[in-house]
């Protein structure tokens, strides 16, 4: 496991490089995220011309073995083709790894979520709701994918970012059996702990971002 633990480390830094090559705002950029952006629930492979960016740069032991697609492959790409989408028709960066010198993190999928909920009036939280629990009950990636699009989709017209390398780190430990509901728990604890800070406020409390 401790090994794991470093390949999921290395996941998140190679997709922080990846982005960042992303919002290089050139040519190859541009045209890259659109390519992303039509790679939303297919399988890695799917559609070659992603291939580039996906693979690029990638260490021997995040290749994957026979016909297996690899868990760190599944993870990048599930994250980057998400994130182009988030990142359509936007001048500032919508992945955010939160702020170096106060230690706040950025947004994993339960907290930005949660921020979606701040937001709005309470149908809007049940919908918004139902759309969160069926990604993060979703056990495949195309599925998880598939349910995600709506949320970045709200997300972006909130301008809400999200931590796209920390998404990669738990799209990794989310294929593991024994991992997924620890996952699972975390964003739920994320999301209450932002949905219900501003519960408290409403009731008289005080409210720190």
């Amino acid at each position: 496991m401790e090994e794991n633990w470093n390949l999921s480390y290395r996941i998140r830094k190679l997709t922080e490089e990846k982005i960042g090559r992303l919002l290089m705002e050139d040519p190859w950029s541009r045209a890259m995220l659109a390519k992303l952006r039509r790679g939303i629930g297919k399988q890695p492979g799917e559609l070659p011309e992603l291939l580039e960016i996906v693979l690029s740069n990638n260490p021997e032991d995040f290749y994957g073995k026979g016909d297996e697609i690899s868990k760190p492959v599944w993870a990048i790409y599930t994250a980057l083709t998400l994130f182009a989408l988030h990142q359509q028709g936007k001048d500032h960066p919508m992945s955010s790894n939160g702020n170096a010198e106060t230690k706040k993190p950025g947004n994993s999928l339960g907290a930005a979520v949660g921020c979606l909920v701040k937001k709005g009036d309470e149908d809007r939280e049940l919908a918004i709701k139902r759309r969160f629990d069926a990604v993060v009950t979703a056990n495949e990636f195309t599925e998880f994918a598939y349910h995600a699009r709506s949320i970045i989709q709200l997300l972006k017209a909130e301008d809400i970012t999200l931590d796209y390398p920390r998404l990669a780190e738990d799209c990794y430990w989310y294929q593991f059996d024994e991992v997924r509901n620890q996952i699972r728990l975390r964003w739920g604890e994320d999301y209450y702990r932002i949905a219900q800070r501003s519960d408290h406020k409403e009731n008289g409390g005080v409210h720190n971002e």
